[in-house]
């Protein structure tokens, strides 16, 4: 979205609007009316994003308040829960003359849900990478293309931008797979196995408990797709859990789940096994990394700061670059590694105990409450910035 002209007119704008917005680093404020608990857990955030939050009920009466505070010549998005009170207040800011004034198509529960597809690069031997941009959420998904095959990774609980995706580049899902079983959001991978027919695969140590059939996701089985050009490559790289499993794909990508992101590293805290898991995480990060090429890139399953999206949108970085810029990768004193990951960690994510049970097949929740165990920011990192 790129509208520059004024706008006398109430408009909405659409999550993808909102995510070539923050990916474009335009300029645009936003005037956020969830209550202050609710906004000060998680926010929408952009390099040019300026915002404020007054309650909705503080602009009842009156948006007088907020007008105060809000740069006249500057585009303006007004954000609630779920759409509802911030149309009524970007109405009421419209009718006191206020230009330019949007409000956010099914609020913060849509933008948490929102996927948006951007292309990765291409494989060497024939295809294409493509990540599934959850912007709201932090979490991070892949598509691997190449013929009329696709691998699916780390899929997020809405199937269905993977499911048409597929259809519009002609290629069929053959394989779904997690590095892991997650616990800041609920999995879509088993779902989508069921919709298209595809295998799902998960490492076997993070699955004593799950109730659904699955395929052992183990080192050196490796999984071909485009008639056998293209291969993904598991390597244990436990830490994060017990079973984390990264991806190399094509000698030339590492999908590395949880275990690492760009800007920190995996948190080993969230199945209560923070001290027992802290050398297989050190082990992963400096030993099993540590020995790979350095010019490999690095794709992780989550971010925590929209600063991490490039300008094409996408979260990556090589693996060289890490290991001179990430934190968590530059810590040599062992004891100091222990305490740094086990010590003053960032609240753990909300409801993911309930999350975990889910993604067993322990607990089926229905729709709106898989969507309240999701709301809030990703917090699998050490570091949350």
């Amino acid at each position: 979205m790129t509208e520059k002209t004024t706008q006398t007119s109430l408009a909405k704008m659409t999550a993808h609007e909102l995510s070539q917005i923050i990916a474009g680093r335009e300029e645009l404020f936003i005037l956020d009316v969830r209550n202050w608990a609710e906004f000060n857990d998680w926010k929408i955030e952009g390099e040019k994003i300026e915002i404020i939050n007054i309650p909705y009920f503080d602009l009842l009466d009156d948006v007088e308040p907020a007008l105060d505070r809000i740069p006249a010549e500057k585009r303006l998005l007004v954000v609630c829960a779920k759409e509802g009170s911030s149309k009524f207040i970007a109405e009421q800011l419209v009718e006191s003359g206020r230009e330019n004034v949007y409000y956010l198509e099914g609020g913060m529960k849509l933008w948490s849900e929102h996927l948006e597809p951007v292309k990765v690069g291409d494989l060497k031997n024939g295809g294409e990478v493509y990540q599934f941009v959850r912007i709201g959420k932090g979490c991070l998904s892949y598509m691997i293309l190449s013929g009329d095959e696709a691998v699916v990774v780390d899929a997020v609980r809405t199937i269905q931008p993977f499911v048409d995706f597929a259809q519009k580049h002609g290629v069929q899902i053959k394989h779904v797979m997690d590095t892991h079983l997650h616990a800041d959001h609920i999995s879509g991978g088993h779902e989508l196995s069921q919709a298209t027919g595809a295998s799902y695969w998960l490492p076997p140590k993070d699955a004593d408990e799950v109730t659904y059939p699955y395929n052992e996701l183990v080192e050196n089985r490796d999984i071909r797709i485009g008639n056998g050009k293209v291969n993904i490559h598991p390597i244990y790289t436990p830490g994060h859990t017990i079973g984390s499993t990264s991806f190399l794909v094509d000698e030339e990508y590492l999908l590395t789940g949880d275990i690492l992101f760009v800007a920190s590293i995996g948190r080993p805290d969230l199945a209560g096994k923070a001290e027992d898991w802290v050398s297989d995480l050190r082990n992963s990060l400096y030993g099993i990394f540590g020995g790979m090429p350095e010019q490999l890139i690095v794709l992780p399953a989550h971010f925590g700061k929209i600063t991490e999206l490039d300008q094409k949108g996408t979260v990556s970085a090589k693996l060289g670059d890490l290991f001179h810029q990430n934190p968590g990768l530059n810590i040599a004193d062992e004891a100091e590694f222990r305490k740094t990951v086990t010590e003053n960690l960032p609240p753990q994510p909300n409801s993911y105990q309930e999350i975990r049970q889910t993604n067993m097949g322990k607990i089926n929740p229905d729709e709106e409450q898989r969507r309240e165990m999701e709301t809030g920011p990703n917090r699998c990192a050490v570091h949350d910035n």
